[in-house]
């Protein structure tokens, strides 16, 4: 480890549109962020071939330009971006205290706060074809993505909420939308069962999973194979989109944050501050239900702020106790 610890007055763990946003409203209230990226430099959407639905892109715009120029905006007001992953932390419990974060299991940073905007990992089937075609037809959010599919016939793995609400929304969009699910009945409410059941141009296979996704630079259909009979039949598809969850990434966390019982950070009430001071969760580390590129940038401009007021608080108590000693 090196003996000289780095000190700073605002630390930003991971990249991504929740990052970058807080970069930029932090660089601007003269927080001097540092940013480490993490293993994946701008987030999911460095994935996504197209950004049709965030504001300000009436053409849209490519997913890693967009990350770009994020990144470029944050740097000119000041922040420092740097590769690198926070692999150890030691939070402080005090109002006030110092908050430690090991980079790369080699370098200690001390910061006076901390906004963790690490993101979440989509599960995705782990089938080398849905490797090879992701960004090419296989997707992890029908509501970035749908949208390309209009009047397309195509496909959604998935048995619970998530599945079931994506693919009634693909239903208003495509011409068909076929649902595979693993095992004999779904995991879904039954209310949202009951609209998938309703949706006309919505089918179910039960007992159904994905052999093979069928396309060499896109997608143009599925293998399934019936996993009670070991039958396999071959659809015709254009887009695949997968629904079986996502992993919200705070393994180094766990210990000191509180997180609900699938690892998603908890965050008080409207604001980004997580159970210790001066620690603020913003993007999909803390949301779960909206996941989206326009959320995650306006909760890490809340995390900036929230940040910056937190700062302000300790002058001011600390000015205060100067005066009357």
């Amino acid at each position: 480890m090196s003996e000289n610890i780095e000190q700073i007055k605002c630390l930003i763990i991971g990249s991504g549109p929740a990052g970058y946003t807080a970069a930029i409203y932090a660089s601007r209230a003269d927080l001097k962020p540092v940013m480490y990226t993490g293993m994946e430099p701008g987030g999911q959407l460095t994935t996504t071939t197209e950004v049709d639905n965030f504001p300000g892109y009436p053409e849209g715009i490519d997913g890693p330009q967009m990350m770009m120029d994020l990144q470029k905006q944050a740097e000119r007001f000041g922040t420092e971006v740097r590769i690198g992953m926070a692999t150890e932390v030691k939070f402080n419990e005090k109002v006030g205290g110092i908050h430690k974060v090991c980079i790369d299991n080699a370098k200690w940073i001390e910061a006076e706060t901390v906004i963790i905007s690490t993101g979440a990992t989509a599960k995705y089937l782990g089938l080398p074809s849905e490797q090879r075609l992701r960004g090419g037809g296989v997707s992890a959010c029908a509501v970035c993505d749908g949208f390309f599919y209009k009047n397309q016939d195509v496909a959604i793995v998935g048995g619970g909420d998530t599945a079931a609400e994506e693919a009634t929304y693909l239903a208003n969009i495509c011409n068909k939308v076929t649902m595979l699910v693993r095992k004999g009945e779904m995991r879904a409410s039954m209310a949202m069962q009951h609209r998938v059941n309703t949706t006309k141009n919505l089918e179910v296979r039960y007992y159904s999973e994905i052999d093979e996704v069928l396309g060499d630079q896109v997608v143009e259909g599925l293998r399934i194979l019936n996993n009670q009979t070991g039958e396999k039949e071959e659809i015709a598809i254009t887009g695949l989109f997968i629904a079986i969850g996502h992993k919200p990434n705070t393994d180094i966390f766990k210990g000191q944050l509180d997180m609900d019982e699938t690892g998603y950070l908890i965050t008080d009430a409207k604001s980004t501050k997580t159970n210790l001071p001066g620690v603020f969760a913003s993007g999909d580390v803390q949301d779960k239900d909206y996941r989206q590129a326009i959320t995650a940038a306006g909760s890490g401009c809340m995390a900036a702020m929230d940040a910056e007021r937190y700062l302000a608080e300790i002058e001011t108590k600390e000015t205060e106790k100067e005066v009357t000693a």
